[in-house]
């Protein structure tokens, strides 16, 4: 065999002056110009043959002399199209038929089992096109190529050609047949390929009322004018406005009932996003890549954005345009806001019908088109933190390409977490990780959760031989996981274990390791709720060697809503009563009635979470007292940061047997007292965040000493933290640590379902 990375070429012997091979190929081969690129590649070294998709990948002959048909297989080897992800060629000798032409041939039917690509980004050749006068796609906005274009969003089934695509409601004029027919053309075979004589056409909205004239210029007078415009994307609606127009950003904000949670922006290019944003060379790179997910960047103070695009957060979301549409809309104007057209935590809307019916109560306008998105699939979102692009939430232009799962044999169905869900279906080594899907308590999320894991299983032709879900008894995923139990084995993955497989799983890292596994909460083996963990053990299974100390949730899940009531609990429990109550002496007799329901256990369930930690500290520090979405005091208390300051908390660690206790009632001694002086919350934010790092490096050192592994990985929500993630990876290898982190999959409950398939796979190999 000869190996390259992840492909497999039996040897093909060169002693032969005309021989016939046949390759099987398999990954994401469909949608990326493979066969055109195959065909022109045996034309180019006077080969015969063909090359069909088939409903595994793609499948080709070649007859010719040796010498050719082996620089045919190296080329395919070294220099495979840029949008494909070859996983395996496999190549067999078969009977000369004297072919001297190569072909392309219709499509083969069977089982499906092909990779399908996500849609990817528009490409400079198009956007050139769409921008030149003398072309007949100029300001098209529907251009596309083998290299860019819809194809998750648009695919019905496999294998993927136009009659199974939205597409087919559209027939190709002459023009477009013939470069769809010329195997020269960088159309040749591009299933979506339209122009404006025969493709998709815009539309204009107003009250409901289609508008006469370009839909365009439409669209640039209302956002002139103040207006929000839903906008008709490539996997959904967004919600469009001036991101300079407070007034505009206010209102929108009001309607959407999105009140403080930061939005999403599209700037016209990479120079304005460096005029309103700092942007270093991997950030550069992630806004370029041909995925173009939304980069969070370091604002820039001088920038004219309103600040009620990301209230008193140091970060925005930036993404460049990516498709024709997108290209067209910001020639005239620099940054728009471009938010999912939902109510607040809801599905974003992408249905045409429900979009006309309820978009209208939020825009005064829409710019919407006639190509049919047949799934709906959220914009990406990654950050750059520790060197590394890092997913936060992996959707459009990463789904479906699927992530390897080592040595997996089964077909696995992992339902994911309650938050931020995604599903995992690992078939074989292929683990295809859904887009997001959203926070499960909303029933229509639960109900486009149902149809996407049915989705998928179509599409992948995938029967689960193994259910793998949350302990949490409660969590739509774990009760969806029930309705399998009396046919197939159901594996239930507690939540700390499964981010801490995640990791181990992206890095297909064996050995045992040492992980810190820092969140919110999540249901633990004991039936309380964890979140601050150190875990010892591997993807299969893992032992708690350490733990934050418990507090209680007082009010249960509203101190999660309410950080004040996370305060109040932790200066009880380190202070006394007594100061608790002259701390929080302004809520008056609610603070007093929370303290003595908590003493009699009542409706204060305790919790190791090392978010509520830092809701917490944010709450005494007067950062943020009430939160309106998740994770808003932590991300609120890390923006107020202050690294200039000097100095830093501490965490006592005690053992109770063989359990490491993290206790931090000193540090909220020492956070309360400095709060009483004045300090600055960016001086206490930054002395806090400093004793966390040093409690990673604390709590490692220690778990070296007693297991002898200097592997370390972190994993949770916490670690979506920018500055965690520079200074404690840092802190850790200067101690000589191998240190392993989330990267390609989230470090938030958006891997929950990927660590869930590695965990399940690797109890079912034991």
């Amino acid at each position: 065999m000869i190996s390259g990375e992840g492909i497999f070429i039996e040897s093909v012997d060169c002693g032969k002056k005309i021989i016939r091979y046949a390759l099987t190929i398999k990954g994401i081969v469909q949608g990326v110009g493979f066969r055109p690129y195959l065909y022109r590649l045996a034309k180019s070294l006077s080969l015969g043959g063909y090359v069909r998709n088939t409903a595994d990948g793609v499948y080709a002959e070649i007859e010719g002399e040796s010498t050719a048909c082996q620089r045919f297989i190296d080329a395919l080897k070294h220099h495979p199209p840029v949008r494909a992800r070859i996983q395996s060629i496999h190549v067999e000798e078969r009977p000369r038929e004297g072919e001297a032409d190569f072909h392309i041939v219709a499509s083969s039917r069977g089982r499906r089992n092909a990779l399908v690509s996500p849609d990817m980004g528009i490409c400079a050749a198009c956007a050139a096109e769409i921008a030149d006068k003398s072309n007949r796609r100029y300001r098209y906005a529907f251009t596309n190529c083998t290299d860019c274009g819809p194809r998750f969003t648009i695919i019905r089934e496999t294998p993927y050609d136009r009659k199974n695509t939205t597409m087919a409601a559209f027939v190709m004029c002459p023009a477009c047949r013939q470069e769809y027919e010329d195997p020269l053309d960088r159309r040749f075979h591009a299933q979506p390929n339209a122009c404006p004589a025969c493709g998709p056409e815009l539309y204009f909205y107003k009250a409901g009322e289609r508008q006469e004239g370009d839909p365009l210029l439409l669209f640039d007078e209302c956002i002139r004018e103040g207006g929000i415009v839903a906008v008709k994307g490539l996997g959904g609606y967004h919600l469009a406005c001036d991101a300079c127009n407070p007034e505009a950003v206010s209102r929108l904000r009001r309607r959407k009932l999105r009140y403080e949670k930061p939005f999403a922006l599209m700037m016209r290019d990479l120079n304005t996003a460096k005029r309103f944003c700092w942007v270093d060379s991997q950030e550069e790179a992630a806004l370029l890549d041909a995925r173009k997910p939304i980069v969070l960047l370091r604002r820039k103070e001088e920038g004219r954005i309103a600040e009620e695009v990301a209230p008193g957060n140091q970060r925005l979301g930036v993404m460049l345009p990516y498709t024709p549409l997108h290209c067209l809309i910001m020639e005239n104007n620099q940054v728009l806001v471009m938010t999912s057209a939902n109510i607040s935590d809801r599905p974003m809307i992408y249905d045409d019908a429900e979009a006309a019916g309820s978009l209208f109560a939020i825009a005064e306008a829409m710019l919407t088109h006639n190509r049919e998105i047949f799934r709906r699939v959220d914009d990406s979102v990654c950050l750059v933190a520790a060197g590394q692009t890092r997913m936060i939430r992996r959707a459009r232009g990463y789904a479906p390409e699927p992530l390897r799962l080592e040595g997996n044999r089964s077909v696995i169905l992992a339902l994911g977490a309650q938050q931020k869900n995604t599903f995992c279906l690992a078939k074989g080594e292929d683990a295809f990780l859904s887009g997001h899907i959203g926070d499960l308590d909303d029933p229509d999320t639960e109900r486009f959760y149902e149809r996407e894991i049915e989705s998928y299983l179509r599409l992948f032709s995938a029967r689960p031989e193994v259910v793998a879900c949350d302990l949490h008894p409660d969590y739509v995923s774990s009760r969806y996981a029930r309705r399998f139990k009396k046919e197939l084995p159901v594996y239930q993955i507690q939540h700390h274990h499964a981010h801490f497989a995640s990791v181990l799983a992206e890095h297909n890292l064996k050995e045992k390791a040492v992980g810190l596994i820092f969140d919110g909460t999540g249901y633990g083996e004991d039936g309380t709720l964890w979140g601050g963990e150190a875990l010892w053990g591997d993807i299969a299974g893992t032992e708690r060697i350490g733990h934050l100390l418990p507090a209680p949730l007082l009010g249960g899940e509203a101190a999660i809503r309410e950080p004040w009531r996370m305060a109040l609990a932790m200066v009880y429990l380190a202070c006394g009563k007594e100061e608790a109550l002259e701390y929080f002496a302004q809520q008056g007799d609610k603070a007093a009635l929370l303290l003595q329901a908590g003493e009699r256990g009542i409706n204060a369930p305790a919790t190791t979470g090392a978010g509520r930690l830092f809701d917490a500290v944010a709450a005494l520090a007067g950062v943020r007292t009430h939160t309106t979405y998740e994770g808003q005091a932590a991300i609120d208390l890390e923006q107020v940061l202050d690294d200039s300051a000097a100095g830093s908390y501490g965490f006592d660690i005690a053992w109770e047997g063989d359990m490491m206790i993290f206790d931090w009632r000193q540090l909220i001694r020492d956070v309360v007292r400095d709060a009483r002086k004045g300090l600055r919350c960016g001086e206490i934010a930054a002395k806090f965040h400093r004793a966390v790092v040093q409690l990673l490096a604390d709590v490692s050192l220690l778990a070296r000493k007693h297991y002898g592994s200097g592997r370390v990985v972190l994993s949770g929500g916490v670690f979506q933290n920018a500055y965690l993630l520079d200074h404690g990876v840092a802190r850790l290898k200067n101690s000589g640590f191998e240190v392993y982190t989330n990267a390609k999959v989230p470090a938030n409950d958006g891997g929950i379902s990927f660590g869930q398939a590695a965990a399940a796979s690797r109890r079912l190999a034991s």
